[in-house]
Formats: C-alpha cells, sequence, structure tokens
C-alpha cells in the first residue's frame, strides 16, 4: 500500500469522527430540549454557537496549519474538540450548553482546511479530487451513523453518555496521528522514491508565511467564499435542523428519526465518492476550469428542486426519498468545490480552504439563528426549508461563474482528447 493511502485512510478516520461529533448535538437534539425546556428559538443558538466559532477561528487555523505543518495543527485541533464534546455531556443548563458548544467551534475550527493542507501536500494533482471525495464521503458515513449509533447508546445510557462516548474516541486518534504522520512525504518512514515521484513536486514546497494580500486580491476567490456560504444554508439545516424537521415538521417519532435522519448522509457517500471520480475525469477531459463549473451548479441546482420539493411533501415516503436525493445531489459536487478552492489558493490551499469554508460557517449560523426565528414566529417547519432551496439555487448561479484556474495556483491540467 501507497503511504499516502494510509494517511488518507487517517484523513477519513478523523472526517467519520468530526462529523459524529458535530452531528450528536443535532441527535440528541429532541431529549436534550426536553430535559433541560429549551425553546426552539434558543435552541438555535445552541446550534450556532459552534457554527460561529468555528467561522472565526477556521482561517487562523488553516494558516497555521501551512505555517507551520499540519501535524501539530491537527493534533491540536482533536485534542481540543474532544474534550469540549466530553464536557457536552456534564451541561446543565443553556449557558452552559452555548459555552461548551461555542469552544467545541474553536477546537474543530480548521480541521477540514487543514486536511485539504494534506492532499496538497500528498496526493498528485490528478487524484485530489478523488481524495476530497473520500475525506467527504467518510464524513457522511460519520453524519449516518450518528443516529443509527448515537439514538440506541442515548436509549441505553443517556444523551450525556454520548458526548463521553464520543470525547474519548477522538483522543484515541489524535495519538496515533501525532506518532505516525510527517508533513512532508519525504521525511516519512518507508515511503519510495518511486511514490515521491509519482506524487509531484508539492512535497518540495515548504511552509511559511501566507502571502494574505495576494490571495484576498483574488476575485475568484471572493466567488467561491460567496457561493460556499449561500451553499452551507443547506447543509447546515441537515446537520443541525433537519433531526428536529422530521419530528416536528414531518412528525415521524424519534425512533423513525434515529433511522431514516441516517439515509441522506448514507447516499451522500456514495455521492462524494461518485463526485470525486466523475470530477477527475471531466478534468482530465475538459479542463478544471468547466469540470468544476459544470459540477457544482448543475447538482446544487437539482439540489434546490428537491428540497423545494421536499417542504410540499405529504407522506413520509416523499421526505424520505426527497431529503436522501437532494443531500446526496449536493454532496456529489462537494469534492469539485473543495478541489476547486484548492487550485485558486495554490501552495497556500489550506488558507483558501479556511476562507471559503469561513463563509460556510457563516452561511451556517445564519441558518441555525434564522430558522429557529421562523418557527418561532410562524410555527411553521417548512418555510424555513423553502428559503434553504432559495439559497442553494443562488449558490448555483455563482459557482457557473468561476475559474479555478485563475489563482495562485501553480498546478494546471490541460483538456486532453
Amino acid at each position: 500500500m501507497r503511504k499516502r493511502h494510509g494517511v488518507l485512510a487517517l484523513l477519513g478516520a478523523v472526517s467519520v469522527i468530526t462529523f459524529l461529533d458535530r452531528l450528536a448535538i443535532a441527535v440528541a437534539g429532541p431529549s436534550i430540549q426536553q430535559d433541560l425546556h429549551i425553546s426552539p428559538d434558543l435552541w438555535g443558538w445552541i446550534l450556532s454557537a459552534y457554527v460561529l466559532a468555528y467561522g472565526i477561528f477556521e482561517i487562523p487555523s488553516g494558516a497555521l496549519g501551512d505555517r507551520f505543518g499540519q501535524r501539530r495543527e491537527l493534533t491540536r485541533i482533536t485534542v481540543w474538540w474532544s474534550a469540549f464534546t466530553a464536557l457536552t455531556g456534564w451541561s446543565r443548563s443553556f449557558l452552559q450548553l452555548v459555552s461548551t458548544r461555542f469552544l467545541f467551534g474553536i477546537g474543530a475550527a480548521g480541521a477540514y482546511p487543514n486536511i485539504s493542507g494534506v492532499l496538497a501536500r500528498w496526493l498528485p494533482v490528478r487524484e485530489r479530487a478523488r481524495g476530497q471525495g473520500i475525506i467527504w464521503a467518510a464524513s457522511r458515513l460519520g453524519g449516518a451513523l450518528a443516529p443509527l449509533l448515537l439514538v440506541p447508546l442515548q436509549t441505553r445510557f443517556g444523551w450525556r453518555a454520548v458526548f463521553w462516548a464520543l470525547g474519548a474516541l477522538g483522543l484515541a486518534w489524535a495519538i496515533v496521528w501525532r506518532s505516525w504522520f510527517h508533513d512532508d512525504p519525504s521525511t516519512q518512514p518507508g515511503i519510495t522514491a518511486q511514490e515521491l515521484d509519482e506524487i509531484g513536486r508539492s512535497h518540495l514546497s515548504t511552509h511559511g508565511n501566507t502571502p494574505w494580500a495576494s490571495l484576498f486580491r483574488l476575485r475568484q476567490l471572493w466567488l467561491i467564499v460567496l457561493a460556499y456560504g449561500l451553499y452551507a444554508w443547506a447543509s447546515w439545516f441537515y446537520f443541525s435542523w433537519f433531526p428536529t424537521w422530521m419530528v416536528h415538521g414531518a412528525h415521524f417519532s424519534i425512533p423513525q428519526m434515529g433511522i431514516y435522519a441516517s439515509f441522506p448522509f448514507l447516499v451522500g457517500i456514495v455521492g462524494n465518492l461518485a463526485g470525486g471520480w466523475i470530477s477527475d475525469a471531466l478534468v482530465i477531459r475538459y479542463g478544471m476550469k468547466h469540470a468544476y463549473r459544470w459540477v457544482t451548479s448543475v447538482c446544487l441546482l437539482a439540489t434546490s428542486v428537491l428540497l423545494f420539493a421536499m417542504s410540499m411533501a405529504h407522506s413520509k415516503t416523499q421526505v424520505v426519498v426527497l431529503s436522501t436525493l437532494g443531500f446526496g445531489m449536493m454532496d456529489l459536487m462537494l469534492p469539485s468545490a473543495w478541489a476547486m478552492c484548492m487550485s485558486i489558493g495554490g501552495r497556500f490551499g489550506g488558507t483558501a480552504t479556511g476562507v471559503m469554508n469561513t463563509s460556510g460557517q457563516l452561511g451556517g449560523l445564519l441558518c441555525t439563528v434564522l430558522f429557529g426565528y421562523m418557527v418561532h414566529a410562524t410555527g411553521n417547519y417548512n418555510l424555513p426549508v423553502r428559503v434553504v432551496a432559495l439559497m442553494v439555487l443562488l449558490s448555483a448561479i455563482v459557482f457557473s461563474r468561476i475559474d479555478c484556474t485563475n489563482g495562485l495556483g501553480a498546478d494546471r491540467m490541460t483538456r486532453t482528447t
């Protein structure tokens, strides 16, 4: 096995863990709200506390990884977020939950930008979209496992035990990562000269200060920042409000939610793997500019239509089918979006993706907070879903205008026939 495949496996494992930790609050949400007597509008603030902190600290975390190495930064990130995941289980009031979720977000910030930084250093250009597809498929596996594993665990031991178990799992990963991984592929024990040649010259680049002025002058970076912030309304609907919406908006029981809430994430696994493969194939044939544009804009257009239809559905079967297809189509485009941003940022792909994902956290913050207020004001759980569908439609339009070949990246793939 190539050493880069071992690196990819470890990154996939932490992607599973981070989504288990991220979605634990959503899966346990109905029980926590009932136990601690928390209203929908206040619950929106609890959900958004993590998103706010994640957004504030994402760019600094990505830049620290680019400067000092992702080995150190991913270790710090995982230890921090695991500690505050565990502390969530000891929270007994609204203020304690808001505080622990905010501190959890500070630690988790930068996980995916630093993963992207590792991929940019360890993977050949032709494998990067597939690498992103594997990472995001792993995250969806975590999302699928969250209701399947955590609901029975919560039923048996209570919602607090869910957070304690997840905290221990993250700490175990950090120990393995710190003891095995090396930032520079050429210093990785056991790596061959042949694999270094396959990786290419990206492994020779050194860590250094981020050229902030050059990065922020890139028009394409700001376009993808806008597009990703609009897209994130949909992803954060699934990450935060979807289980609650299923119970109160679509009238599923909690045990039913524990099963069917996993379906979108299971299809998301396939969507991400297929999206990575399709994107890399289209890049070889048509070039990065056109391939990434087509995949992102078409998939998000389909997602918008499916989410709107879901908000109008009259049966639980329709809800399950439409929500699952909507998430799957949305995830089909995710490897292209992240590979697109990696190309724009070039050697500083960790920082560039951190900037992009910060916008995603802002979109997520607005979604999680405003969703709760719309429900509180109207008593209607479907109206905010239609707002989410509109944001996704706008995202599709912006993605269709991005030229990822016009950035700091030196890597180029020309069209072949």
